[in-house]
């Protein structure tokens, strides 16, 4: 799966927020969707796009039931996370783990504490 994620195209933040839908309700109808919005509501004609957008890229499939279709998160958070991450640290930080912990150890995003515990964890998980 993680190569797969490799290859996929990013997600707009409209995208984001409809996968979150996914991630956390489960299997939805375009129309229940509807109802996670406050007015003024989308389209259901552009939720129905983007959706669709989803499914293009890889993100999400479907089951039919007669003439509609109830979609479904294909790929899961936490490789989406995953991806995410990979894709940040390729292209703003030269593809180095070490240029990105760094950058946020200079910007007071992690404190020493936290960057002892995450020595630790990989420590613990090196043979």
């Amino acid at each position: 799966m993680q190569q797969i994620l490799i290859t996929m195209k990013g997600l707009t933040a409209k995208e984001e927020e409809i996968m979150d839908f996914f991630w956390e309700k489960g299997p939805l109808f375009v129309k229940e969707m509807l109802t996670f919005y406050e007015e003024p509501k989308p389209h259901f004609n552009t939720l129905s796009t983007i959706v669709r957008g989803l499914e293009e890229k890889g993100y999400v499939a479907h089951h039919t039931y007669g003439n509609t279709y109830q979609y479904y998160a294909a790929v899961n958070k936490a490789d989406f996370g995953k991806g995410s991450l990979r894709s940040a640290v390729s292209k703003y930080f030269n593809n180095s783990y070490l240029n990105a912990v760094s950058s946020l150890v200079q910007e007071e995003e992690i404190s020493l504490d936290e960057l002892k515990q995450l020595i630790a964890e990989v420590e613990r998980r090196r043979p």
